[in-house]
């Protein structure tokens, strides 16, 4: 079994990847086979999408951007990108002589926000019962440490592990000194580092919910939708450098297929 870390401003983040064949649930992209399954209406997966909202349990009030901010106008950008229809890739670079610390801010918040929602629509089948560990297959799994309970790397299931994660990925976008939002304020020397680490953690909830979840999204008829937000994810974490190769090896295969 060989010990994956990196170092952090609160502790070491560490991934155990245990030697053994990678095995993909046998549906749709994760496997790059098609199965059968009966088409959803698109008004399906916004009532799945109600649903979830609706339930206080499992989300907390989405981070926004104040009107009249400079944040708030890249914010306005970048989403008009994404809905003109641009290719992906064009919609992550950083708009010319805009700050790329904002332009970094704006993503890690949407982001946050998106994939908070993806997990939520199926957070009622990610138990303690069938998530026992907090894993991407049976090659990796991924353990939480913090400066507050968890000192020392801990293995959690999946539900608390992604219940810590949000809450401290909220307790940052939330924390002035470290995302500021007053007009003057400089980012932290840091910002970028924490960046990383925000994102790196966001990256391995898509490695659950790919590979242990996926037929949930199946389900639901939401694949298209994830499919968009992980490529949108991907391309901006590469174009900016901001997660280590190593950690996206768990979705290498998707990755290769979808975003060519």
């Amino acid at each position: 079994m060989q010990r994956l870390t990196e170092d952090s401003g609160e502790g070491e983040m560490t991934c155990w990847e245990i030697q053994a064949p990678l095995v993909f649930a046998p549906h749709a992209l994760v496997s790059g086979r098609s199965v059968p399954r009966t088409p959803r209406p698109s008004w399906a997966m916004a009532l799945c999408l109600k649903q979830v909202f609706s339930k206080d349990k499992t989300f907390r009030p989405r981070k926004r951007f104040e009107p009249g901010t400079q944040r708030f106008e890249l914010y306005k950008k970048a989403q008009a990108s994404l809905k003109s229809g641009l290719d992906l890739r064009s919609v992550v670079r950083l708009p010319p002589g805009e700050s790329i610390h904002d332009w970094i801010a704006v993503h890690v918040v949407d982001f946050f926000n998106r994939i908070n929602l993806i997990y939520g629509t199926m957070a009622e089948r990610c138990s303690e019962t069938s998530c026992p560990v907090m894993a991407g297959g049976p090659r990796y799994e991924y353990r939480w440490q913090d400066e507050r309970q968890y000192r020392r790397p801990a293995k959690l299931s999946a539900p608390r592990y992604m219940a810590l994660l949000m809450d401290w990925i909220e307790g940052l976008i939330n924390d002035e000194d470290v995302f500021p939002t007053r007009v003057g304020v400089p980012f932290p020397k840091n910002f970028q580092q924490v960046c990383t680490k925000i994102l790196t953690r966001l990256f391995r909830v898509f490695v659950h919910v790919y590979i242990h979840h996926f037929d949930s999204i199946l389900s639901m008829g939401a694949e298209a939708h994830v499919n968009t937000c992980y490529k949108h994810f991907y391309y901006f974490i590469q174009e900016f450098s901001l997660v280590d190769q190593r950690e996206l090896e768990p979705l290498r295969e998707m990755t290769e297929r979808i975003c060519h």
